[in-house]
């Protein structure tokens, strides 16, 4: 059982930048695959960065230049730092876990942590 604790988070304004990470717990595989979820008011939960066991990385085009997705292998976190923040990306952001290679945006995540709210005003 894997289990995901996401901390970080806030209110910022435009412009500004933010960091959240997710310590990771109980990963026992060594082809994995790890990302950051987001769901805004009234959307569907989307897959926006995901990070494979070999440190590989793939970003939604909506946050691409933007965002950064890392992982910490010796700490069993993973981060997303994000900067130029827009109101659109007001969202709760959780992090997600894939015990499994076949690391990219559509992949299934078996596992999801309660998520942090994120909020963007202009």
């Amino acid at each position: 059982q894997v289990h995901l604790a996401e901390s970080g988070g806030g209110s910022v304004q435009a412009g500004r930048s933010l960091g959240v990470s997710c310590v990771v717990s109980g990963n026992k595989y060594r082809n994995y695959c790890m990302g950051w979820f987001r769901q805004g008011p009234g959307l569907e939960r989307e897959a926006i960065a995901v990070i494979g066991s070999d440190g590989e990385t793939s970003y939604r085009a909506s946050v691409q230049g933007r965002f950064t997705i890392s992982k910490d292998n010796a700490k069993d976190t993973l981060a997303l730092q994000m900067n130029d923040l827009k109101p659109e990306d007001t969202a709760i952001y959780t992090c997600a876990f894939r015990p499994r290679s076949g690391c990219h945006l559509g992949a299934y995540f078996a596992y999801f942590g309660q998520g942090t709210q994120v909020t963007v005003s202009s």
